[in-house]
């Protein structure tokens, strides 16, 4: 079974691309950093759900 550490950093990283993308497609320099935070912050995630998971 995946870690929910996994499963959030994941689900983080889409949302963060869709509105990378919503950010490039307005203009919108905000949305599109806010977009890359939430990239960067559901890989950690991710990872450090990996790294539990290695763990077990």
């Amino acid at each position: 079974m995946m870690d929910k550490d996994r499963i959030e950093g994941a689900a983080k990283q889409a949302k963060g691309t869709v509105k990378d993308a919503v950010g490039k497609a307005t203009n919108s320099p905000k949305t599109q950093m806010s977009g890359k935070a939430d990239k960067a912050e559901g890989k950690v995630q991710n990872a450090y759900g990996k790294a539990k998971d290695a763990l077990k």
